[in-house]
């Protein structure tokens, strides 16, 4: 019986650790399948899909959606610096892309997961689950493929992105509606405060670079957002072609703002800490004030503008 134990418990590491069976399956083909999933996870990506997203479709689903974004990137920023869990050997690895982070949970399931589902649970219709399933478990699966993640990491990952999704829509269920119509003013002191206390609670030195960015991304988002639902009034363009091509050269201007910011302040000393709060509070600001403002300015916003 000690020998059986024992060899069911071999088998369970090699399947939660061994990335052997992976290189394989690479080809030119599924390497470029699996990178375009991946870069469905990193930043660049959200500084794409979160302002048009806002600007072309619903801007209180896309306002709820950095909300739980930014919940993941704080809870996977700390599991990743509590567990300290090394990635799989480095042979592996076709994603250069991950420094010198920590292994578990996947950040990329876990967002994959949570933004995906959230949305399906958003829109309610199944071809959008179907949709949702195949994104997050490409996303999933493209992690073990590229090399970056064993299998623990990313079913941890999407574990609690099902977790997170599942608590999220609890907090926004009735139940919690006299939590929800708090003054926005509470909620941006909450925001605000949670730096510090992550500060003081984060398990090892030092806090990681990019919780102040996450909470400056969620602080000037809800600002700007109540903003314009007070006093813009935006609604895309009636023209679902003229809509998008308008959004797709603001989100290029605002793209190219993001980086020249950036270069600036490293340019003039400020360090990535400080450097990604303010890009995350001009990108917030961007898509919720700043490009609605200017396309009602010039025509591109559509006659029912009032919300």
């Amino acid at each position: 019986m000690q020998d059986k134990n024992e060899r069911e418990g071999t088998q369970m590491e090699a399947f939660l650790h061994d990335l052997s069976w992976v290189p394989p399956l690479r080809s030119d083909l599924l390497t470029h399948v699996f990178n375009g999933f991946t870069f469905l996870g990193y930043l660049p990506f959200f500084l794409i899909f979160l302002p048009m997203g806002y600007w072309l479709g619903d801007k209180g689903v896309f306002t709820r959606l950095v909300v739980l974004v930014g919940i993941v990137a704080l809870t996977n920023s700390f599991l990743k610096d509590l567990f300290q869990d090394p990635r799989p050997d480095l042979q592996f690895a076709i994603d250069k892309r991950v420094g010198n982070s920590f292994g578990f949970p996947s950040g990329h399931a876990q967002i994959a997961v949570a933004m995906w589902f959230w949305l399906a649970l958003e829109a309610r219709r199944t071809w959008v689950w179907i949709l949702a399933t195949i994104v997050a478990a490409g996303v999933c699966f493209s992690r073990l493929y590229l090399g970056v993640h064993d299998v623990e990491d990313v079913l941890g990952g999407a574990l609690l992105g099902v977790a997170t999704v599942v608590i999220y829509a609890g907090f926004l269920s009735p139940e919690f509606e006299r939590l929800q119509k708090l003054p926005l003013v509470v909620w941006l002191v909450a925001i605000a405060a949670l730096v510090p206390i992550l500060w003081k609670i984060w398990p090892h030195d030092p806090l990681s670079e990019a919780v102040p960015g996450v909470a400056a991304l969620m602080l000037f988002w809800l600002l700007g957002h109540r903003i314009q639902v007070s006093f813009i009034g935006y609604q895309r363009h009636a023209n679902t072609i003229v809509a998008f091509i308008a959004s797709a050269a603001a989100v290029a201007a605002m793209f190219f703002g993001f980086v020249q910011l950036g270069k600036f302040l490293a340019l003039h000393g400020v360090d990535r800490m400080h450097t990604l709060v303010i890009q995350m509070g001009f990108m917030a600001l961007v898509a919720t004030l700043v490009v609605p403002t200017l396309f009602r300015a010039v025509g591109l916003s559509s006659a029912a503008d009032k919300s």
